[in-house]
């Protein structure tokens, strides 16, 4: 079977985003990231795209300050000292829906990433990863 990919990213990207805003703490972060399983969150003002913030952010963070204490609720402090606009990414690379699937894949070899904003018009449309790539290679391959 030959796969198709020159099909628009808009056929394996998730729509239905998990997000939270610039303003949200770092406790409604974690907690949106580990409920939903997933590993990469948008940050955003309104409809727009202003940052990414990952588990991997959140969890450096943890570690570096829990290596220097023994408390067991070390969170908290960490949650005081850092905010979602203060940890995430905002220098961001973005794709369009209409970009297809096998430009997409060549970003992400060229790219540390493991997860793109699908961005139309500036306003934030859907993710793909990574593993949304593979999946389709799989099924359709």
């Amino acid at each position: 079977m030959n796969v198709q990919i020159e099909v628009p990213v808009s056929t394996i990207m998730t729509k239905d985003l998990i997000t939270v805003g610039v303003k949200d703490g770092l406790d409604k972060a974690e907690h949106l990231l580990k409920k939903y399983k997933i590993r990469h969150i948008p940050v955003v003002e309104g409809q727009k795209i202003k940052g990414m913030l990952s588990i991997n952010d959140i969890l450096r963070i943890s570690f570096a300050d829990g290596a220097f204490r023994e408390e067991e609720d070390v969170s908290s402090s960490i949650y005081e000292m850092f905010t979602v606009k203060s940890l995430m990414r905002s220098k961001l690379e973005t794709v369009s829906s209409v970009n297809t699937i096998k430009e997409v894949a060549e970003k992400f070899v060229e790219s540390e990433y493991h997860s793109l904003p699908v961005v139309d018009n500036d306003v934030l449309v859907g993710m793909v990863t990574t593993t949304d790539l593979l999946k389709y290679l799989l099924h359709n391959h």
